[in-house]
């Protein structure tokens, strides 16, 4: 895994989960900016080098900057964020959504590895736990209810 991907997946199509985040990100503003995704469908596009920068005197007077960062880190950090951004063709793009540079192969190997480390995390996150199967047979389980059951009132009494 030390190259980075050769073939394209094409756009990455932002599902409902980053809309919210990109929302979130919008509602801290006082425009919205289209290199945010506006509804699922629409393109994750990766963030051009100092975004943040001129994302910050966009800020609402009332809203802090470190609320900002933490939106935009959310956003950032998920992983079809780095599956765009790891894509052979991928660029980053400007406030408007303008592609402004192609993104470097190191940026795209660093994102590549984060979205697979990210989603092998996730896989065992979601891997169902095995429940054992129970030592006793189920005569036995009726039996020691019952008997736990007598022990426990005759204590109580």
């Amino acid at each position: 895994m030390d190259k980075p991907w050769k073939i394209s997946r094409g756009p990455i199509a932002a599902t409902e989960l980053d809309v919210e985040k990109a929302t979130a990100i919008n509602m801290l503003l006082i425009r919205s900016v289209a290199v945010l995704p506006a509804k699922a469908g629409d393109p994750i596009l990766p963030f051009a080098v100092g975004l943040f920068n001129e994302l910050r005197p966009l800020l609402k007077p009332e809203a802090g900057v470190t609320t900002l960062r933490r939106a935009t880190a959310a956003y950032v950090h998920c992983r079809r964020y780095y599956f765009a951004s790891a894509q052979p063709d991928s660029m980053r793009h400007g406030l408007e959504g303008e592609p402004v540079e192609p993104m470097t192969p190191e940026d795209r190997l660093v994102a590549q590895k984060r979205f697979l480390s990210l989603k092998q995390s996730t896989g065992k996150a979601e891997a169902p736990v095995p429940v054992p199967p129970p030592l006793l047979s189920k005569s036995e389980q009726i039996r020691a209810a019952l008997l736990g059951k007598k022990g426990a009132s005759a204590r109580a009494g």
